[in-house]
């Protein structure tokens, strides 16, 4: 009886240090501003979410690489049922508890045998993508910003797969061997257990291979577990959030400033009057300067991205050698995130506002300046290539938004820091006086209907 309890204390050390990192998490997105989400669009959310989220709808756009990723999806999925079973045998020291103890019959062999199917596709899915990642230099996956970590951890999450699959045929065919195929029938380990009968292997040793493979299966989901809060691949848990919290509106809507709209509103309105105490009124910020004025929703998304590019490959700008690459941008925002994070966690009372450092002990997001902000981690050049074409948007199979990220961090650049080039302030003075970009008076770039109806 000693495997439960060994079994028991990872367990529960894992589930504890998971907890600690996905609290750590969940505290960073909680560093922006809340959102507020309309009880009437909750259907259409729902209906993303299983279409997007869990059918990957937007995925198949890219029909190869989505077959592939459908195989290392299903088989995902299709695992935690053999999961349940391997967690309910390590707790109480049974042995395939739904063919012994809970008999499934011939519904277990066709469930095992789904299984084993599903995993030879998904390898051979996760070997061609380590293929593209690696061999065929796939561009995308070889932009400056997809050196060092980035590239590793998408490495490194493949050769899990690998390992995790290694594991799930030596357990079976093991298991089958040492029941000389007698007990049940599982569709690919009927091919792979005559290997361990041709070898004379003993019955002691069938027994150890396949505690090995027991054993290594579920160490390696439960690294993965503690591994996903600092790999892209937590996206496998945060896309279903980021869809149902996605944006409703038409591609394009930006959202206004309150207090821009209030000024032109009254700019508008001849019977208006500023108030006396108008010029008193503190001056607000506009846009982002950190993530705190971004909105829980753009942090969330920022954990959620995949990494793969497809954002970046469509830009335009980005095709056209400009700096500019969303993916970075998604990748920027959530880096800063995890520095903010980190830093009030340490609880550094350095990074305390100097003039409320005589009267804060607690470091808090709302006191909290390190001195550094988004614009330290993303350029005025990539934030000026950007066209808000919204292709960005249209290719995330996840439904992140990169461009609302960059609109906000460019009003604050134009807006707060008055940086903008002499380009965009002519055009920003001829919207002013001409109510249009061009150098022509709206009286004059009207005359063509003038003459036409003349």
């Amino acid at each position: 009886m000693i495997q439960p309890i060994i079994f028991g204390f990872i367990t529960a050390a894992t589930a504890v240090f998971s907890y600690i990192q996905y609290a750590r998490i969940y505290k960073n997105i909680r560093l922006g501003k809340e959102d507020k989400i309309s009880p009437e669009t909750r259907g259409k959310r729902i209906k993303n979410t299983i279409l997007i989220a869990l059918g990957q709808k937007k995925m198949f756009k890219r029909p190869l690489a989505a077959f592939l990723h459908l195989f290392i999806y299903v088989a995902f999925i299709f695992t935690q049922i053999e999961l349940i079973e391997i967690l309910i045998d390590g707790f109480t020291g049974s042995h395939r508890f739904f063919w012994t103890t809970v008999p499934l019959g011939v519904f277990y062999e066709v469930i095992i045998s789904t299984i084993e199917v599903l995993s030879v596709l998904a390898l051979i899915a996760t070997i061609i993508f380590l293929a593209r990642r690696n061999l065929l230099r796939i561009p995308r996956f070889h932009k400056d910003e997809m050196t060092g970590w980035p590239k590793l951890d998408g490495n490194i999450i493949l050769i899990l797969e690998i390992f995790l699959v290694f594991f799930i045929f030596t357990m079976n065919s093991a298991d089958m061997a040492y029941t000389q195929g007698q007990a049940y029938h599982f569709v690919i380990s009927d091919m792979l257990y005559p290997i361990w009968t041709s070898m004379n292997v003993s019955d002691e040793s069938l027994v150890v291979i396949e505690r090995i493979g027991w054993w290594g299966h579920i160490l390696v989901v439960l690294a993965f577990l503690n591994y996903l809060p600092i790999s892209k691949h937590l996206h496998i848990l945060l896309a279903f959030p980021n869809v149902y919290y996605a944006k409703l509106n038409a591609k394009g809507t930006m959202t206004n400033m309150p207090e821009v709209q209030k000024e032109v509103a009254l700019m508008f309105d001849e019977s208006a009057s500023f108030e006396d105490d108008a010029m008193d009124e503190e001056i607000p910020q506009f846009g982002a300067n950190d993530v705190f004025d971004l909105s829980r929703n753009n942090i969330l998304a920022a954990y959620s991205c995949t990494e793969c590019g497809r954002c970046t490959s469509m830009c335009p700008a980005s095709l056209t050698g400009k700096k500019l690459s969303p993916r970075k941008i998604m990748m920027d925002v959530r880096d800063r995130a995890d520095e903010i994070g980190k830093n009030i966690a340490s609880q550094n009372t350095q990074f305390i506002k100097e003039e409320l450092k005589t009267e804060a002990t607690v470091l808090t997001k709302e006191n909290y300046d390190d001195g550094k902000s988004l614009f330290d981690f993303i350029s005025e050049e990539e934030l000026r290539a950007c066209t808000t074409c919204n292709a960005c948007v249209e290719a995330c199979p996840v439904m992140i938004n990169p461009l609302d990220i960059i609109i906000e961090l460019r009003r604050n650049l134009i807006l707060d820091k008055s940086e903008s080039t002499e380009e965009w302030n002519a055009m920003f003075n001829r919207i002013e006086n001409n109510g249009a970009p061009w150098a022509f008076a709206r009286e004059d770039r009207d005359k063509w209907i003038t003459e036409l109806n003349s």
